[in-house]
């Protein structure tokens, strides 16, 4: 596998009120499942800011990164055109969030039929892949001792992101 082969994606875990905001993907008539927002790296864009922008473009959330959480790493078979059959291996840098409302629309130019928040054990039971629902059950533990400390919505912390 060469560097070409290798894909950076960022996304969010979006907590509100103890739910959390899960996306259905639909493409074509074709389920997809449920999963949580995050996209490809752009030039010139640092981990956090693709991350909240992801949020922002397929959830319609406006959200902020409260700390970070993290990678997962998997491995797919591209289905573009141009190399189909390739094999890309993908890192992706998840972010805890927050956001002031239940409020989301899920970006139809991506395939997304649906967007919600969903409380933990619901989000578990609809998440398609298991590296997701790792990465949610942290940044649910990360929430509840920020959640236990300040008596309210999570606030915005000092992290560092290594990147």
């Amino acid at each position: 596998m060469n560097l070409d082969d290798k894909v950076t994606s960022c996304g969010g875990v979006v907590i509100y009120r103890n739910k959390v905001l899960l996306l259905y993907k639909n493409q074509n008539g074709r389920y997809m499942g449920w999963v949580l927002p995050k996209g490809n790296l752009e030039p010139d864009e640092t981990v956090m800011q693709a991350a909240i922008r992801e949020v922002r473009e397929e959830g319609g959330v406006s959200a902020r990164a409260v700390k970070y959480l993290g990678i997962t790493q998997y491995s797919f078979k591209s289905n573009k055109e141009e190399s189909t059959g390739k094999l890309l291996s993908k890192t992706v840098h998840w972010y805890l969030m927050s956001t002031n409302s239940f409020h989301c629309k899920p970006q139809a130019e991506e395939f997304f039929a649906d967007a919600g928040f969903y409380k933990r054990h619901e989000a578990d039971h609809l998440l398609k892949f298991h590296d997701e629902k790792q990465i949610m059950r942290k940044a649910f533990a990360e929430y509840d001792k920020i959640s236990t400390n300040r008596k309210g919505n999570v606030q915005c912390a000092k992290y560092q992101s290594g990147s």
